[in-house]
């Protein structure tokens, strides 16, 4: 029955299309015949990161978006992780336990004086650096030191692995074990700041750099005391690490003896001793070769059963007393010879040979795999065995393995030893059949992140093993599996794995052909370079990307791209204008007035010139100062802005430029024919009248300054005549209509009036104008200025005079049509 509906649920409320009132019953389903029906779509996981001053939005479908975190969505300060939520995640970070029989505990033997020296350096603060070979006992030393170095500091011990792990992993590893910031990616800034008020012992496993690189790595942490493990191929620190060096040598005989007896759980014969004693001189006392030694030793007991143990621990009980003991191929068995000094020295073929099937086949995927096991969960689907993850606990026991962080690897020259046994046979198919599986599992909607994350190295090397790949579909796959992978690398804050999954995946899909797959790849690895501060390789993989889409048709993910390309154009801006990083950062006006706030549209300045000739000019061009210098003050200074507001500033230009036009025919096609027939009419073309602001006056090119000043326009003035002809009047005059006064410009004091001569459209006239009774008529000087320059002042205009648009210079229109032009009298 459905819980939440009442009747049976084959009558309909289940999406069957049959409706409980009518009866009809729903068919049965074949349980052999797969529903082919409509299944609900696979939702993508988009998960939303903050990134230093950015929002990342994970997004495996059209790619990753970021923009400027949103005012009030910034994460609250990381806090510190009390004592009981480090121990649970110390617990959580280690490597699971083996099913089966719990593993044998070894004893730390002949390492009491590395012991107490390097718990006593940690005590005084003082950084290790611990150089041991391979298969030294190095991570058995470091766990012991651990725990007695567990209330030397405030912030407790951390254990970091650094295989496969550069600096910033190892100081974001540190930020995250300290910290408490879910989702949350500091900047460099911020990282720095947290970790250098940060007093842990840090205990690092497998090293794998040093030099300039561990240098970093210290000075960023000067309240922290590291323990750093180290094979001697490590590049050594720099000079002025001031590390205490400490070299592990390894065991003499007779602890190696002593450990190979507690491996074996029993005292070793005259010929196991002696065979030790060989042992024991090729392999230099290394620990690892004699924990593989007493694996070999324990498998030859099981070969070589005692006949006798039947009645000993009573397995025969029950029995009849007259059966016989199974002797058959007991003696053969209690024959088997001691394991020669070279397969004693690289014993990984010969313990293999004695394992299970379904342990011998994880060896295999762990070949292909350059030396990574997959997780115990994985290894059932993998081989084909439900019971495939005891293998793990069989490899563990016999010394083939070794932790590395929450995961297992190969112990050291294992690898090199299986592949010399022909394990290797078939690691491109291997390597394809756990990119296959992993391609699922990290894109299933219940795998989380931090498992994904956890399973890491395993996955990159399951890439890389098929890129560049000979088999058909192998790169195919690692696309997929690229595609799938790179998100949750991306979520889980692991951005190394997130860069070396993108850069394989973009190879892959470069060999395979598959645009749409590299396009993605592309513009996940700008969105990456753009939240770790490199805008040039930002911009240069966006553009790629937004080039492939486009070519594709792909609209979502061209827009996408677009607008992480005008996030990488802004912040460049900004950045080279000394400026913060911010979208829509506003540029400095001139001196005294406010910039706009952030949101508003900018003001692209317009200068419109003097006319220079009968056309009229309109120009629009910016005025921004170069090389960073301050924008000019003034209604024209540049208060910044984007190319969408040009477009709008041209618009408006082109709007003036066509209004002024109708106007200016308007104003020149009106006349009043009840006026005096003697006079004509004055026309002038302006923009608001009387009652708007003029643009300042500046200097003629001769150093005098003309009485009045308008911008590029032109008006026509009547002088009497014997016909009533016009002539052009001055520029600066103000507008007059039909049969009404008209003022006159303010005269200079130096002006005087010109001689009587014939008068062009584009000449000043000083010619009386007629006015209505009662209204004195006055007269300006004569000011000409042949060539009149485009007006650049940015001078306050003066209130007082009116605002003249740019016009072409129209002659006067009388009523009878036009006339030519008179000489003017004083």
């Amino acid at each position: 029955m459905d819980p939440t509906h009442r009747g049976p649920e084959e009558y309909g409320h289940d999406g069957s299309g049959f409706p409980e009132e009518t009866g009809r019953r729903r068919p049965p389903r074949d349980p052999l015949t797969p529903d082919f029906g409509q299944q609900t779509p696979q939702q993508a996981r988009v998960i939303p990161l903050i990134s230093g001053d950015l929002l990342l939005t994970v997004n495996p479908v059209d790619g990753s978006e970021v923009e400027p975190c949103p005012p009030g969505e910034q994460p609250a300060a990381p806090a510190r992780r009390t004592p009981a939520e480090r121990a649970d995640r110390e617990r959580g970070a280690a490597p699971p336990v083996p099913p089966g029989p719990p593993a044998l505990q070894l004893p730390l033997l002949q390492r009491e004086d590395e012991r107490e020296r390097l718990t006593r350096l940690l005590a005084r603060g003082r950084s290790v650096r611990l150089t041991g070979p391979a298969g030294s006992g190095r991570t058995t030393l470091l766990d012991a030191v651990a725990a007695d170095c567990a209330g030397f500091a405030p912030d407790g011990v951390v254990r970091l692995n650094g295989h496969r792990r550069n600096v910033t992993d190892l100081l974001y590893g540190l930020f995250d074990a300290v910290h408490d910031a879910p989702l949350h990616r500091p900047d460099r800034e911020l990282l720095h700041e947290k970790l250098r008020t940060t007093g842990a012992v840090v205990v690092l496993d497998d090293l794998e750099f040093g030099g300039a690189a561990l240098d970093e790595l210290l000075d960023a942490t000067p309240e922290c005391a590291f323990l750093l493990a180290a094979t001697p191929d490590v590049q050594a620190p720099g000079p002025e690490s001031h590390l205490e060096e400490v070299f592990l040598p390894g065991l003499d005989r007779a602890h190696a003896v002593e450990l190979l007896e507690t491996v074996v759980e029993r005292r070793l014969t005259e010929e196991e001793k002696n065979w030790a004693g060989d042992l024991w001189f090729e392999s230099e006392g290394l620990p690892l070769r004699f924990v593989q030694a007493g694996a070999l030793l324990r498998q030859r007991d099981l070969l070589s059963p005692d006949p006798t143990a039947y009645d000993e621990f009573g397995y025969r009980d029950g029995a009849p007393a007259d059966e016989p003991v199974p002797e058959t191929g007991a003696e053969e068995a209690a024959d088997v010879p001691l394991p020669s000094l070279g397969e004693g020295a690289a014993p990984a073929a010969l313990l293999g040979s004695r394992l299970s099937e379904a342990a011998r086949q994880t060896l295999r995927f762990a070949v292909a795999l350059g030396g990574e096991v997959p997780h115990q969960a994985h290894l059932p689907a993998l081989v084909g065995d439900t019971h495939a993850d005891a293998a793990l606990g069989e490899l563990a026991g016999c010394g083939l393995l070794s932790p590395a962080g929450p995961r297992y690897r190969l112990a050291a020259g294992v690898l090199a030893q299986l592949e010399a046994a022909g394990y290797g046979d078939g690691a491109g198919e291997h390597a394809r059949t756990v990119a296959q599986h992993y391609a699922w599992w990290t894109g299933h909607p219940s795998v989380t992140p931090v498992r994904v994350v956890a399973e890491s190295d395993a996955i990159l090397a399951s890439m890389a093993q098929l890129v560049p790949g000979d088999g058909a579909g192998q790169t195919s796959v690692a696309v997929l599996l690229a595609r799938s992978a790179s998100p949750a690398f991306a979520a889980g804050l692991h951005w190394s794995a997130w860069e070396r999954a993108l850069r394989i995946g973009q190879e892959a899909a470069r060999i395979a052909g598959e645009v749409a797959e590299e396009a993605y790849f592309h513009h996940e690895l700008g969105v990456l370079a753009l939240c770790t501060g490199n805008p040039d390789r930002a911009r240069a993989e966006l553009e790629t990307s937004v080039s492939m889409r486009g070519a594709l048709a792909d609209k979502p993910g061209a827009v996408a791209g677009r607008r992480a390309l005008a996030l990488v154009a802004d912040r460049s801006r900004a950045a080279a204008s000394g400026g913060p990083a911010a979208i829509d950062a506003p540029v400095p006006s001139g001196p005294g007035e406010p910039s706009p706030p952030r949101g508003l549209p900018a003001v692209i300045p317009v200068s419109v010139p003097k006319p220079l000739s009968e056309e009229t000019a309109v120009i629009a061009r910016q005025t921004a100062p170069q090389g960073g210098g301050e924008a000019p003050a003034g209604r024209f200074a540049l208060l910044g802005g984007a190319r969408r507001n040009l477009v709008a500033a041209g618009a408006g230009v082109l709007l003036a430029g066509v209004l002024g036009t109708v106007v200016t025919l308007g104003l020149t096609s009106n006349s009043d024919p009840a006026g005096d027939p003697g006079a004509s009419t004055e026309q002038s073309v302006t923009d608001g009248g009387d009652t708007e602001d003029d643009l300042p006056a500046d200097e003629t090119t001769d150093g005098t300054t003309p009485s009045a000043r308008t911008s590029g326009s032109a008006s026509a003035s009547t002088t009497p005549g014997p016909s009533g002809s016009a002539s052009a009047s001055d520029p600066g005059t103000g507008p007059s209509a039909t049969g009404t006064a008209s003022a006159s410009a303010p005269s200079s004091p130096d002006d005087s009036p010109s001689s009587p001569r014939p008068t062009p459209s584009h000449t000043k006239s000083t010619s009386p104008r007629p006015t209505p009774s009662g209204v004195t008529p006055s007269s300006s000087p004569t000011d000409e200025s042949p060539d009149p320059s485009p007006s650049t002042s940015t001078d306050d205009p003066d209130p007082e005079e009116p605002t003249t648009p740019d016009s072409s210079d129209t002659a006067a229109i009388g009523p009878t049509g036009p006339t030519p032009a008179s000489p003017s009298t004083t």
